[in-house]
């Protein structure tokens, strides 16, 4: 293995990845709720190397000469789930949640099972029947876990305080449903900007709170994005240019053998 080329390599597919995680967050930035996503590098383990039958060190001496590490790996990505800012729409079924937390939503799949998910994105709608539910029709749920419906929501709109309590003139309806976690590594985006817990997820309280008539905006800053994108296309490009020098480097070293 020529070192030089692999090493070149891995940066290249690191860079690859951090243009795809940057673009993604581009194309979210005017998405309600949108969290922006981060990716972690590091290098390979480092490897020792050495100097053997070295005379000059004497017989059969092997003595370390320091360490190398071989390119980088791509290590993890992650969210930033900083709150983003709020959008006055003036919307009676628009929420935004101010604080750590998520809606709580029942989605269901291509299969027709139900599944609990969890998203920031609060522009919801209801429907005839007057259940409360996401713009791709998935049910909100209140503290309890069932699903909310809104009696006359047609007609007359629903009030929402900041402890999230829905009241239908004076009649109290139900509580939207806030779930907060200990650790964020512990949920996957499953699209439709929600989110799932996987195992080890844990459940904590969450003492957020709601507001009516507001979205919370991508946490998506355009300036960094573009100063990454930047950034990243010039790594790229110093990749390509090491992977050319070493690759004519072996084709003259080729060439000298042949004469030789």
């Amino acid at each position: 293995m020529v070192r030089a080329l692999y090493t070149a390599w891995t940066g290249l597919r690191n860079e690859e990845k951090r243009m795809d995680v940057v673009t993604n967050n581009m194309a979210n930035a005017d998405t309600t709720g949108y969290k922006k996503i981060d990716v972690t590098a590091q290098s390979f383990d480092k490897q020792l190397a050495v100097k053997i039958n070295d005379i000059t060190e004497g017989a059969n001496l092997i003595r370390g000469i320091g360490k190398l590490t071989p390119g980088v790996k791509i290590g993890e990505t992650y969210y930033d789930m900083s709150q983003g800012n709020f959008k006055e729409t003036g919307s009676s079924y628009n929420l935004a949640i101010s604080g750590k937390g998520f809606f709580t939503i029942s989605s269901t799949d291509t299969s027709g099972n139900e599944h609990v998910r969890y998203t920031r994105d609060g522009d919801f709608t209801v429907t005839k029947e007057g259940f409360l539910v996401t713009k791709d029709g998935d049910s909100v749920l209140d503290d309890r876990g069932n699903k909310i419906q809104i009696p006359n929501a047609n007609t007359i709109k629903p009030s929402i305080n900041e402890m999230g309590e829905i009241y239908s003139g004076n009649r109290y309806i139900a509580k939207v449903g806030l779930t907060d976690f200990e650790n964020y590594d512990y949920l996957s985006s499953y699209g439709e900007n929600m989110y799932d817990a996987v195992d080890g997820a844990t459940q904590i309280v969450t003492n957020a709170g709601v507001q009516q008539g507001y979205l919370e905006m991508s946490n998506v800053n355009m300036v960094t994005e573009m100063v990454d994108m930047i950034a990243i296309t010039r790594a790229y490009e110093t990749n390509q240019k090491m992977m050319q020098t070493v690759d004519g480097t072996l084709e003259k070293a080729a060439q000298l053998g042949r004469l030789g």
